[in-house]
């Protein structure tokens, strides 16, 4: 069963509508959740300009890292992310592969020159850790490179933090069922096959190899001054929300709080990392 033009006829309140549904054995579940998702997603948002308005007003530099396996779902939160937000003030990074001239550099050096300037928030689609993960992995980097990485991260990020930069570390995990629905999801979607790629099927063959290289990033590189924060994204709507929360959790920004809507995010679907946490993606 489904709506038909006279089921309107007299409807002023959602009420009486979810009524006739009733009725006529319409199911509305999925619209529901999609029309509170969406409720929810805009006055997050909203908080999401006054948070930006503030940083720009006390010039503060603000960096939100997104890593996590291929299609968990990170450009797609920071799409949300980004949505409303002034451009002027705001920007996405996303490197592609480092020149012949930047393989030459210092690691970091790429990195360096788009960290956020005063006033500034910088969303990093993927940032210096893929050589945590990504890199020795898929073979990218070399054993000194990476055992190099691993000694020299910490120490940059803490340079950051004396600098007053702050750096907001999210890794999105998925269970490896999903993430094989997301890829076939890409494929047999006209609109979506761009973002597959030979290496993200790798990811399912390489999935051990992936958690070995993200157990050893968490276990080195989570500090006091720069915690990685794990965000379950099996739901992937789910995760846009609770990330965004959390964002706005950490600033005690002019108007916060004016959307009236709970800004304290789920420690079930978000939380920082810890050797015993029970993660999806292991």
């Amino acid at each position: 069963m489904r709506f038909e033009q006279g089921h309107f006829d007299g409807v002023e309140t959602r009420k009486e509508l979810l009524n006739i549904a009733r009725e006529h054995a319409i199911p509305v579940g999925k619209t529901l959740e999609k029309l509170a998702y969406e409720a929810e997603l805009r006055k997050l948002q909203s908080e999401l300009v006054n948070l930006q308005k503030w940083i720009a007003e006390k010039k503060m530099r603000v960096a939100v890292i997104f890593e996590g396996r291929d299609a968990a779902g990170k450009g797609g939160s920071i799409k949300r992310f980004k949505e409303h937000l002034n451009p002027r003030t705001s920007r996405v990074v996303a490197l592609t592969k480092p020149t012949d001239v930047e393989k030459g550099q210092w690691y970091f050096r790429r990195y360096i020159k788009v960290l956020p300037n005063p006033g500034e928030l910088v969303f990093f689609d993927r940032s210096w850790y893929n050589r945590a993960v990504v890199e020795p992995v898929m073979g990218f980097c070399s054993k000194n490179q990476y055992d190099k990485f691993m000694v020299q991260v910490p120490e940059f990020e803490h340079l950051l933090y004396e600098d007053n930069l702050k750096i907001i570390k999210f890794w999105f995990s998925i269970s490896k069922q999903e993430q094989k629905k997301r890829f076939n999801d890409r494929l047999n979607n006209p609109l979506k096959r761009w973002k597959f790629s030979p290496v993200d099927m790798k990811g399912q063959d390489l999935w051990d190899d992936y958690t070995h290289y993200k157990e050893e990033m968490f276990s080195k590189t989570h500090t006091n001054f720069s915690p990685w924060i794990i965000v379950k994204t099996n739901s992937k709507k789910t995760a846009r929300l609770e990330s965004m929360r959390y964002v706005l959790s950490q600033f005690d920004y002019e108007g916060k709080g004016e959307s009236n809507i709970p800004l304290a995010p789920d420690p079930n679907i978000i939380f920082r990392y810890h050797r015993s946490a029970v993660q999806i993606d292991i």
